[in-house]
């Protein structure tokens, strides 16, 4: 089974063929795709997509390079929403939530204020979290340390060795991509291939992060079936054994996607 662990699919640049490139990406075997939240905004069309598309399964949270622009009162609207549909299988995770400190001109402050709010959230709630952690590894960790979180996953992960090892005490898994594919990401490719099996999933970030063959184009789920091969590649493994292992360690780190999986054999679907 291969397991899209993060793609936009609400995005603008979907707009004009999200169902087909949803079909093609289950042609290429993409069994399930996670679409994490950036803010209150979408939610609702995030929950519209998991009921139109079997296979999509969602995320709620306010991303850091969006809380400029939230309201205090949204975090709010998130708690409701999240208690809302805390019993819809779709929802799998707080997400996408965590801190940039790589885009100049964001409030880190405020970025702060949402993020450790989204984390006492996700403990009320006993959901994982979607992580984004650019140029910010060390200090998600010390407020993750202190949340005592159940785990999730940190997406296009580019931190130190020590680092990863430091999210996987934690039950995180980390997130490799389009970013994988390129032969200059040394950093990247090295963390593919040398950590323990249990420590990667897969995803694409689509419309964003596109692999090198379609570099500069528009990214979508159906671009995965080729990341994993370069994947299994770096590690030296079958593809087929390292879609398994990659969708294993995303139903580890994010439980609610193996209900989501065993309706989908139910329904004859993957």
């Amino acid at each position: 089974m291969l397991i899209d662990t993060h793609c936009h699919l609400d995005a603008a640049e979907f707009d004009g063929d999200r169902a087909e490139v949803v079909a093609r990406a289950q042609r290429a075997g993409v069994a399930m795709i996670v679409v994490p939240a950036v803010e209150v905004a979408n939610f609702k069309s995030l929950i519209g997509l998991a009921r139109q598309h079997p296979g999509c399964v969602y995320a709620l949270g306010i991303h850091p390079m969006y809380v400029d622009r939230a309201r205090d009162d949204d975090l709010d609207a998130l708690e409701a929403e999240l208690r809302r549909r805390i019993d819809d299988p779709a929802l799998v995770a707080v997400g996408e939530i965590g801190l940039d400190f790589f885009v100049e001109g964001l409030d880190r402050a405020r970025q702060l204020h949402f993020f450790e709010a989204q984390l006492k959230l996700a403990r009320a709630f006993d959901l994982p979290v979607i992580l984004h952690v650019r140029r910010s590894q060390d200090i998600i960790l010390k407020h993750l340390r202190r949340a005592g979180l159940s785990g999730g996953v940190a997406h296009a992960f580019n931190g130190s060795v020590q680092q990863a090892e430091a999210f996987l005490q934690l039950n995180f898994a980390l997130g490799f991509g389009g970013a994988m594919t390129f032969e200059r990401a040394l950093r990247i490719r090295a963390l593919a291939r040398d950590l323990p099996e249990s420590a990667h999933v897969l995803e694409t970030d689509a419309p964003d992060i596109a692999p090198s063959w379609i570099h500069r184009q528009r990214n979508d789920p159906g671009q995965l079936p080729a990341i994993a091969r370069v994947f299994a590649d770096l590690r030296g493994m079958n593809v087929e054994a390292a879609k398994a292992q990659t969708a294993a360690n995303a139903m580890r780190v994010l439980p609610r996607l193996a209900r989501s999986s065993e309706q989908l054999v139910a329904g004859g679907l993957e």
